[in-house]
């Protein structure tokens, strides 16, 4: 029975029978997709390794116990490198986010076909992982931080152009028009109308997606696009477990300090 909220206060009211039936209808699809999927993850899954995964994951847990403090001194270039990669890749996707954003908002974008092509852009860059970016970058730039970084640049782009174009949107316009009052070209309605409101939202934009670019790259180095990833996987693949426990340390090191500084200047931009 749903509760409808009056001025009087809440009041009960009966549902229709179809109603009824058409609810308990949706559960049940819902019910039968969920079935569905189990039976075919089911399927797939050798259930002996899942029964001895905790016995495994205590074997590793103990064997990456004591973390190799001495291996720190091989992980200066390689964090050197992520910082790099997630720097330059966001300062990529900045450059290139705003022509895009600004032909995707409805009130700045010159035709309607521009704004289609630009909307496209955004949707394909956000549709693909930065991981499956590097992937294909590697082969292409052959591996290293070139990859990397123009993956991260590749998949920001439309992160930083969806959330821009969304502040142009919703800008003040009576600002705008009392520029156009006075005469104004369109590039000085651009310069003094548009672009001081959405300074703040742009400083915002990069500063928090350069939080995001430290995490995603410090992972794409499992596929060869550099970054301390790169040390992760040679010492995976190595059995070297007291270097993946001390990487892992250092990566979570470098993402507080990273959030920490996200977090300050936003704090004093907004």
């Amino acid at each position: 029975m749903p509760r409808i909220e009056t001025d009087s206060g809440p009041v009960w009211k009966r549902r229709t029978t179809s109603k009824q039936w058409a609810i308990w209808f949706g559960w049940l699809v819902a019910l039968a997709i969920a079935a569905y999927a189990w039976q075919g993850i089911s399927d797939k899954t050798i259930w002996f390794f899942v029964q001895d995964a905790p016995s495994q994951a205590a074997d590793i847990g103990g064997r990456m116990i004591p973390p190799k403090i001495s291996y720190m001194s091989r992980l200066w270039a390689p964090i050197w490198d992520t910082l790099n990669i997630a720097t330059l890749g966001t300062v990529i996707a900045l450059i290139i986010a705003v022509p895009v954003a600004f032909a995707a908002a409805r009130n700045t974008t010159p035709h309607p076909i521009v704004r289609t092509i630009a909307i496209f852009i955004i949707v394909s860059s956000r549709s693909v992982n930065s991981l499956i970016w590097a992937l294909m970058l590697v082969f292409i730039f052959g591996p290293g931080v070139l990859a990397g970084t123009i993956a991260i640049g590749l998949r920001s782009i439309g992160f930083c152009a969806k959330l821009l174009y969304e502040g142009i949107e919703e800008i003040d316009h009576s600002q705008v028009e009392a520029i156009e009052a006075t005469g104004a070209s369109g590039a000085q309605k651009m310069a003094y109308g548009i672009v001081p409101q959405v300074l703040p939202t742009f400083a915002g934009i990069g500063v928090f997606r350069w939080d995001i670019n430290i995490r995603e790259s410090t992972i794409l180095g499992l596929v060869g696009a550099g970054g301390i990833g790169l040390e992760l996987n040679g010492s995976i693949n190595t059995l070297a477990w007291t270097q993946v426990s001390m990487i892992l340390l250092v990566i979570l090191v470098t993402v507080i300090v990273s959030e920490w500084v996200s977090a300050k200047v936003r704090g004093a931009i907004i």
